[in-house]
């Protein structure tokens, strides 16, 4: 009765048990600068307008490590404001922004302008617009395009994922392998955006791709569009869907496809699958995990978000990263995390985890988005959690007990798993196995899973293709275990 009464106190005091530190000593307080606020605020050079779109364009260089290209970001105002910012991480260098009320990308023009956006200063990686009046008029509340170029060599990745930026890799054949791993970095570490987890393009997006054309190119949704000229090939990728700017990304090498078609919760969901050529064989067996993912997770969290984008598994030159409608898959087409059960009980070995985790990320993450990266716990506690709730739904509830409670030896108890707000910075490594069990902790209170299955159900439908607090989720499932 004791332990009921403590853990209905901590549901109804904010989560308390995320900031709870055992005796043990605390690391070294971390310091700002100017250059994370402007990074982590959603302040007045970002809180007057609203991203409806990016549509990008690429050409990836490999002979040199560079990339040169444009964004075309469609802009709505939703109050009045003054300069706007746009972020772009150096090395890489802003050549040009212009504003039309045309898209850009097609010839006919229906009013005279573009007219130059001016550069009025740059701080670090954040440069300040000064927008012609006539764009941000609220009366007409016309939408309008920002067209950003850019160029340079970009901050490469030392040990992605962990260590953002572009990732140029070679596979055994010596072939090119290109991708990029930018979150908690920022996606302006390789192309100019809104840097900030709160405003995803409402309308979706596009990558378009340059590259050699003895090689493939994928991204997220679905392909719109390819041609080839004078030994370089250009794909184009559509996402439909919001999504988080971290999610957007290209991959790059010799690949090969297969796939297959999912009988899902809302009808028929394509599950393609990208594979480096020499790594085909051994992906159709390993990729056999995805179906089995599908009806666990649509099972507890509701149908899959993007049926509309559909859903992909790409081979990528790093571990893993649940970019949405292309998760990244580097785990050696092994079970466990690379060959390790991160419990230690053995279950962790009857499946592959990055199949698993990260694609459990498209509920928690890229369905449900945590407004600042300082509540990544939304992301990756739940998403820690759906690694137990695989295993119950295909082994029994006492395998997935045992699993919970066996990820328990890789909490540190160091930080707060909540980090400090508007600076861009997340909180302790905790958030995934201490979130894990705190959820798990959660269920036992419940002490309904039909219940708690609903809980699970309504966050994805209620909060769907939105950015949410801690504070949305603490008082949403504090409701909902009271009904």
């Amino acid at each position: 009765m004791r332990l009921l009464v403590k853990i209905v106190l901590i549901l109804n005091s904010s989560f308390l048990i995320l900031n709870y530190i055992e005796a043990q000593p605390l690391k070294q307080v971390q310091k700002f600068t100017h250059a994370d606020t402007l990074r982590g605020t959603y302040g007045p050079s970002r809180d007057w307008w609203d991203v409806q779109r990016y549509d990008l364009d690429v050409q990836f260089n490999i002979v040199d490590s560079t990339i040169s290209g444009n964004n075309v970001i469609l802009i709505k105002s939703i109050k009045k404001g003054g300069l706007l910012q746009i972020d772009l991480q150096e090395p890489l260098i802003l050549d040009v922004c212009i504003t039309t009320f045309d898209d850009p990308r097609i010839e006919k023009r229906s009013n005279p302008w573009p007219i130059k956006a001016e550069v009025i200063k740059k701080e670090g990686n954040a440069y300040f617009l000064k927008i012609h009046p006539a764009f941000i008029d609220l009366k007409t509340n016309k939408p309008f395009y920002l067209n950003i170029y850019y160029h340079g060599k970009p901050t490469i990745a030392r040990r992605p994922p962990w260590d953002g930026g572009l990732i140029w890799k070679k596979s055994k054949d010596g072939s090119p392998f290109v991708s990029v791993a930018c979150q908690g970095l920022g996606a302006s570490v390789w192309y100019p955006c809104k840097d900030h987890q709160s405003d995803e393009p409402d309308n979706g997006a596009s990558i378009t791709m340059t590259y050699p054309d003895t090689l493939t190119g994928v991204a997220n949704g679905r392909l719109v569009k390819e041609e080839k000229s004078n030994g370089l090939k250009t794909t184009t990728w559509e996402v439909i869907s919001p999504i988080n700017n971290y999610n957007l990304v290209p991959y790059i090498g010799k690949y090969v496809h297969f796939s297959e078609v999912y009988k899902g919760e809302k009808g028929n969901l394509d599950m393609d699958y990208w594979v480096l050529e020499e790594n085909l064989e051994k992906a159709k067996k390993q990729f056999a995990d995805a179906a089995k993912m599908m009806k666990a997770f649509e099972y507890w969290f509701g149908p899959y978000p993007f049926y509309k984008d559909g859903y992909k598994l790409v081979e990528a030159p790093h571990l893993g990263m649940e970019h949405q409608s292309a998760v990244a898959y580097g785990n050696k087409f092994q079970n466990g995390y690379l060959g390790r059960d991160l419990s230690g009980t053995g279950w962790g070995m009857k499946w592959d985890f990055i199949i698993v985790h990260e694609s459990g990320h498209e509920w928690f993450a890229n369905n449900i988005t945590s407004k600042d990266i300082a509540d990544m716990w939304v992301h990756e506690g739940f998403t820690n959690y759906s690694e137990t709730l695989f295993t119950d739904y295909w082994f029994g509830k006492k395998a997935g007990n045992e699993y919970c409670i066996g990820t328990r030896k890789g909490i540190q108890n160091d930080i707060p798993i909540i980090g400090p707000y508007n600076v861009n910075q997340e909180g302790s490594g905790d958030m995934y196995p201490k979130s894990g069990n705190m959820l798990h902790t959660i269920r036992q209170v419940i002490n309904d899973d039909e219940k708690f299955r609903q809980i699970l159900r309504g966050l994805n439908k209620d909060f769907g293709l939105q950015t949410v607090t801690t504070e949305q989720i603490e008082k949403y499932i504090n409701k909902k275990k009271q009904n």
